[in-house]
């Protein structure tokens, strides 16, 4: 499965993810001064109406979440995001987790985003330009969110790979274990796609053998898992979650669900 952000910017997953990011962040920032590390960085800003977005996932993802009413405050959190960048109304721009978090980097804070496509690190560069603490780099995601997690304390860490190999499943689990080994206090989310229960079950497992701690799965389902070839829903793994983590993940699965799934759309979040 390709899931560059690019191609599907903007779509229910993003939403699922981006909302939980922000709450995260929030919530890791009441401890103090924070550092977000970013695996897989991507671009940063998404423009819609462009070529990039050829999957027009978008229009069942953030164009329902504008249009929608009666959201819920975490759900409207990201939903200010958007709005903010796109100033004249109308969802033509789209915030990546760079952006997201760079907006809301205080003092003392930091985000280091990492991208491998030379050409995507520009973008992201650009993107991040008016902020001074946050920074795009190179290398790979998942070696580079090890090493930068080890210059500081308590970071939080998304692992977002575009699960092109067949081994992001197994690099983002050993990558989030190796990170929580060494800083009990670091709290890592890995978004993984939801297609078959073969494949996510084995991630889950993974993700239980390595010992690092709790673990909550907040997952949304927009259809039932009958088609391994397609993206029926999505997952967000919080190794050490803050607390109030499980709470929040429910405001945000059940709304995903229940606004923008299919019939037989479903929310679960649950500990591992």
């Amino acid at each position: 499965m390709n899931y560059r952000h690019s191609f599907h910017a903007g779509n229910f997953a993003d939403i699922l993810k981006h909302a939980l990011l922000l709450w995260l962040v929030q919530a890791r920032q009441a401890a103090g001064p924070l550092t977000v590390i970013d695996s897989h960085a991507g671009a940063g800003l998404y423009d819609l109406s462009g070529d990039g977005a050829r999957s027009r996932e978008a229009e069942a993802g953030v164009e329902r979440l504008m249009a929608s009413r009666d959201r819920p405050s975490l759900i409207e959190a990201l939903a200010a995001e958007v709005a903010a960048i796109n100033p004249e109304g109308g969802v033509e721009l789209y915030p990546g987790s760079p952006l997201l978090v760079a907006h809301r980097l205080r003092t003392g804070d930091r985000y280091v985003g990492f991208e491998m496509n030379p050409p995507v690190r520009d973008l992201l560069e650009q993107a991040l330009s008016a902020w001074p603490s946050a920074q795009a780099n190179g290398g790979d995601g998942y070696d580079q969110a090890v090493v930068a997690a080890r210059t500081a304390r308590g970071p939080l860490i998304l692992i977002d790979p575009p699960f092109e190999r067949p081994d992001d499943y197994v690099r983002s689990a050993e990558t989030a274990a190796a990170i929580v080994r060494a800083d009990r206090t670091a709290t890592v989310a890995v978004w993984t796609p939801l297609k078959d229960l073969e494949t996510f079950d084995g991630f889950i497992r993974r993700i239980e053998a390595a010992k690092v701690g709790p673990v909550l799965v907040a997952e949304a389902r927009l259809r039932p898992l009958t088609n391994p070839m397609k993206m029926n829903g999505c997952a967000l793994v919080i190794v050490n979650p803050p607390e109030g983590a499980e709470v929040a993940a429910r405001v945000v699965c059940d709304w995903v669900a229940a606004v923008l799934g299919d019939e037989g759309a479903r929310a679960a979040v649950w500990q591992v």
